[in-house]
Order: structure tokens, then C-alpha cells, then sequence
């Protein structure tokens, strides 16, 4: 980290928790509050005609600048630009490539594919959707006007994993202008950082970890391009999708300890998930944490290490036996586990992504991307991991006494699988 931004004059690589808690936060100079106050002017005296640092708070005010640098320096970038909403950053990402071809993991958040099918398509951007786990299929997916290629890892919900370096390889082995932008909003800067890998763009949902309390609703997005910054800070002043200095505030307070929660949470996912694991309430759990996880080795590559294995992130899916109604049931039951969607927060939540958050998607698209009517989707706060698996444990149970109320002990069970289809869909 450099000294800019930073009250911090030392030569020396800093540690994650250093970093997060001093970038972006020297003491306010007139006042020498450790704490910067929030800066809520929407204008700024200049000091000639056309001379000041800032000019309009849409286009940069300091508060929003504190934060943006901190984000940089967590995922070892140059640049940081926060938006209004994840959302607001993925239309900057897809408006920023003026139509075209994109190459899109076949599992991402639903507000995501939503955008691609519905919003960009009507400004002449098609998308392929795929399943990159093996990243050399995508080889055979780029065309000649394919300009970027979009992955989760993991992949919201079904958490797949894909191999960063090789995706960028592949990618620009065969178009080498093409943009690789990576959503590391499930892991979160302190558990992973893709432009390590060769990502051109680090996607964030700031709502998610790295705020943390579920009290702000923000996009972000990083990057060490100067053409790409340039190309996206013109979209984000000139579409005024901007959050506000006390969300910045916020956003920047919670950054602080993101370390501490993303650590507790992803020791605690690890737990679960092994309980889950052994539970007969459950078909199958994934989680990348587990070995079980094909894709599990993927994790000592790309995940941060504590000692001598990788953590990976508070977010678990399950498909419970029982079918949907199951499922339901389940999510009725829980005591500290929130039915509610988002995640990252520091209370726990759960949800049904097919009724919920990928409930946008055709049965077809929700199927094709393993999105079933039985899948469970946990986000692990920080509460203490017994209480959870209490919770989980008491849950299960009523769902059990529910079955048996019904007549012979016999339950419809609906798994929500659907006939074969391909892994691969163009829009």
C-alpha cells in the first residue's frame, strides 16, 4: 500500500486488517478527528474559474473518495469507483462495452442474468450463458465480437467455482483485448483477490461483506486499467448512479472489520456445512470449504490460507429431502436464521433462490443452472456457530413432525428436477 490516503508513512507491505482500518482514514486535518466527519456538501467553492479538487458531489466529494480508495488498496488495485447499487455497477460494466458478445458463467445472481436478458439485450449486447467450470469450454463460446467474459466464483447460488487464470488465459489466448471481470462479492476482498489472477475488473456488491450490516445498499467495482477507469468514471458521474457520502461513511466503517467477519463466518460455514453433511434431512450440500466440493482443490489456488487450509466464505446451499414443501417448511422454522434475501450481513439469513432471488428465471434457466425448488441457501453470520446448528437442527425436526402429520406418513416430494438440458444458452 502506498502512502496516499493513508496517515501511515511506512515502508513496508502492510497485513489486511492495517490496511483496511488506515486506508483512506487520516485524521481530519482542521479538526484532528480520528474519525473524518462525513463530507454532505453537494458543491465546492473554487478557488479560480475551473479549479478545484472537487467541483459537484455527483462527480467526487471526499468522503466517497476515502472509501473508493480503501477499496483499491484491498484488492490490490489502483482504481476504486463506488455506485448506488451492484446493480448500478453492472450497468456500467455492460453499457461500457456499447453492444456486442459476452460470455457469462451459467449460475449467477438473478439480478445479474436479469440485466444481460432483459436490459442489455435491448442495447444490441447478446450473452451466452455457460457453465466455466472447465474453463476450456469457453474457448469454443467467444466470437469475434465477444468483448467480455463474467464469472462468480462461487456462483450464486450453487457456488461453483471457476479457475480465474485459466479463464483468463483461455480468454485472451484467443481474443487478447477481451475484459475479464470477476464478482467477488461471495468471498469478499479478504478472501480472495482475482486481480492477482489476471481479472481486469473485480466486481463488488458493497451491500454484501463488505459493509456487512445490512444497513447500505452499494456497488463497487476495481480495477488497475487506466483506460477501463477512465472509460467507467465518465459512466458513473455521467449516469449519476452515485451512493450517498453517509452510505460512503457507512460502507467505509464496516470495511474496517471485514476481516474478523469474513474469517468467523467462513469458520463457521465450515462447521455447518460438515453437520449438514451428515444430517439424513439432507440430499446434498455444497459448499467449497468441504472435499467433498469438486472443485474443492480450486480453493488452495484462489482462497486465503489460515492455517494450512483455505477459507471459503460464509454462503452454503443444501437441497433438503422432502421437496419443495420441505423447503418451505424448513425456512418457516428457523429461530435465528432470517428468511430474508441478501447476505454477507452479520446476522445469518436464509432464503429459496428459486421463490426468491432467481425467482425472474424460467423454470428452464432456473433448472439449467441447478436452481431447484428443494435448494437452501444459507448466508452464515457471526453469530456463535452451536446456536446455528441448534437452529438448524430444530428446524429439520419440525419439518420432520410435519411429515408425519400427514396421513400414512406419506409426503409429495417435489425435487424440482427437471428433464436434461444443455449447459449452454445464448440470448
Amino acid at each position: 500500500m502506498s502512502d496516499s490516503g493513508s496517515h501511515v508513512a511506512v515502508r513496508r507491505k502492510l497485513g489486511f486488517s492495517t490496511t483496511a482500518i488506515h486506508t483512506g482514514s487520516h485524521p481530519d486535518p482542521s479538526t484532528n478527528a480520528v474519525i473524518p466527519p462525513i463530507g454532505l456538501s453537494t458543491t465546492f467553492a473554487q478557488s479560480e474559474i475551473g479549479t478545484s479538487k472537487f467541483e459537484y458531489s455527483r462527480s467526487g466529494n471526499d468522503t466517497r473518495e476515502r472509501l473508493e480508495t480503501a477499496l483499491a488498496a484491498l484488492e490490490q488495485a489502483k482504481y476504486g469507483l463506488a455506485f448506488s447499487s451492484g446493480s448500478a455497477v453492472t450497468a456500467a460494466l455492460l453499457d461500457s462495452l456499447r453492444g456486442g458478445h459476452v460470455v457469462c458463467g451459467h449460475d449467477v445472481y438473478g439480478g445479474t442474468h436479469r440485466y444481460m436478458t432483459k436490459v442489455a439485450k435491448h442495447k444490441g449486447l447478446r450473452t451466452t450463458f455457460a457453465n466455466l467450470a472447465d474453463a476450456g469450454v469457453l474457448r469454443g463460446l467467444i466470437q469475434e465480437d465477444t468483448k467480455a467474459v463474467w464469472v462468480e466464483s462461487p456462483s450464486n447460488p450453487t457456488l461453483t467455482l471457476v479457475d480465474v487464470r485459466e479463464i483468463v488465459a483461455v480468454a485472451k489466448g484467443v481474443k487478447s483485448d477481451i475484459i475479464v471481470i470477476v464478482d467477488n462479492t461471495f468471498l469478499s476482498p479478504y478472501l480472495s483477490n482475482p486481480l492477482l489472477f489476471g481479472a481486469d475488473i473485480v466486481f463488488h456488491s458493497v451491500t454484501k461483506y463488505i459493509n456487512g450490516h445490512s444497513d447500505v445498499v452499494m456497488g463497487a467495482l476495481v480495477t488497475n486499467s487506466d483506460s477501463l477507469y477512465e472509460t467507467l468514471k465518465f459512466l458513473q458521474n455521467a449516469n449519476g448512479a452515485v451512493p450517498s457520502p453517509f452510505d460512503c461513511f457507512l460502507a467505509h466503517r464496516g470495511l474496517k472489520t471485514l476481516s474478523l467477519r469474513a474469517r468467523t463466518a467462513s469458520e463457521s460455514a465450515l462447521q455447518l456445512a460438515t453437520y449438514l453433511s451428515s444430517s439424513p434431512s439432507v440430499l446434498s450440500v455444497t459448499y467449497p470449504g468441504l472435499p467433498s466440493h469438486p472443485q474443492h482443490l480450486l480453493t488452495f489456488k484462489q482462497h486465503r490460507m489460515l492455517n494450512g487450509r483455505p477459507l471459503s466464505g460464509g454462503m452454503i446451499s443444501f437441497r433438503i429431502k422432502g421437496g419443495a414443501a420441505a423447503a418451505e417448511q424448513f425456512c418457516y422454522s428457523t429461530k435465528f436464521f432470517t428468511l430474508a434475501e441478501s447476505l454477507g450481513g452479520v446476522e445469518s439469513l436464509l432464503e429459496i433462490p428459486a421463490r426468491m432471488t432467481h425467482a425472474g428465471l424460467t423454470e428452464e434457466e432456473r433448472l439449467r443452472a441447478g436452481v431447484y425448488g428443494d435448494l437452501i441457501r444459507l448466508s452464515v453470520g457471526i453469530e456463535d456457530v452451536e446456536d446455528l446448528i441448534w437452529d438448524v437442527e430444530q428446524a429439520f425436526a419440525k419439518v420432520s413432525e410435519s411429515v408425519g402429520e400427514k396421513e400414512d406418513g406419506v409426503v409429495e416430494v417435489d425435487s424440482g428436477i427437471g428433464s436434461e438440458t444443455s449447459s449452454v444458452m445464448n440470448v
